[in-house]
């Protein structure tokens, strides 16, 4: 059972009447803990606080967060911190209560573990068949709004039950337009006259604008490889050298295979691997 706090009390429940509950109605963070602290903390908070702005929800003090986040992560070598932000409660009705008073919950999980053959190998890939729906407002944020995911992981089997027919799932608009994986970013690797470029799909109509998706771009540019944020389709994928994935949790995977083409772990992908990791730590 994960260590729990909620609006700063050791608890296990919220009121059936928040509105995260009824409706979705708030904001999440993940972040890896390492050595006792939160990564990348100030990126997940802008990203919160971004968010907050997005659905008028009350931000938490980040002094605050920051404090319960400590409290919870401090003695842990390796571990998974999540935060929740809500609208609070309020009565039956989707309009928002003039007076809310935010709820925030902290829960601290084990590491997760994934196999080193998904690091060193790679991981199959495929194309999933639920679709994400444009809505620019949302676009970005890390909203609790997450049924389209859950229905695209859903197409294919869970991990335990037998060998799973891929690692992850790649996501599509309603334009055919490839967004993100269920719980990653996307990046290709393709040949130009002056060498690699790096391109990742622009997140302007849906999808979320992942913090390691954001260091990715930063190390990239750094080692004078050139990024671009752009509308990319399936075609654009199968055309490309290398393709990777990416998660704060995960850092880096290659993409071995994508449905029945396969791909190289190339050495773009080896080397933002190397520096996201070093950026991590």
């Amino acid at each position: 059972m994960p260590a729990i706090l909620i609006n700063g009390q050791p608890a296990e429940h919220i009121s059936v009447l928040d509105r995260g509950f009824q409706y979705g109605d708030g904001l999440f963070e993940t972040l890896r803990v390492s050595a006792g602290k939160p990564c990348c903390w100030m990126q997940h908070m802008a990203r919160l606080s971004k968010g907050c702005q997005v659905l008028r929800i009350l931000m938490p003090e980040p002094a605050l967060l920051l404090s319960e986040a400590m409290s919870l992560c401090s003695g842990e070598v390796d571990a998974v911190l999540k935060i929740i932000v809500t609208r609070g409660t309020g009565e039956r009705g989707y309009a928002p209560p003039a007076q809310a008073v935010t709820t925030r919950v902290l829960s601290l999980s084990s590491a997760v573990v994934f196999p080193s053959a998904h690091y060193r190998d790679g991981v199959p890939v495929r194309v999933c068949d639920t679709r994400l729906a444009n809505n620019p407002t949302l676009a970005g944020i890390k909203h609790l709004n997450r049924l389209e995911q859950v229905m695209a992981r859903a197409e294919w089997h869970a991990e335990g039950e037998s060998m799973p027919l891929a690692a992850e799932g790649l996501m599509l608009d309603n334009d055919n337009n490839v967004i993100e994986g269920t719980m990653s970013n996307l990046f290709c690797v393709q040949k130009s006259g002056s060498g690699p470029v790096l391109k990742t799909p622009l997140l302007t109509q849906c999808g979320v604008k992942g913090i390691a998706r954001e260091n990715i771009i930063k190390v990239a540019e750094a080692a004078g490889i050139f990024v671009r944020e752009i509308t990319l389709g399936l075609a654009d994928l199968y055309r490309s050298q290398e393709l990777f994935l990416c998660n704060t949790l995960m850092g880096i995977w290659p993409v071995r295979q994508l449905e029945e083409q396969l791909f190289p772990v190339g050495p773009v992908t080896r080397q933002l691997s190397q520096a996201l990791e070093s950026l991590r730590d």
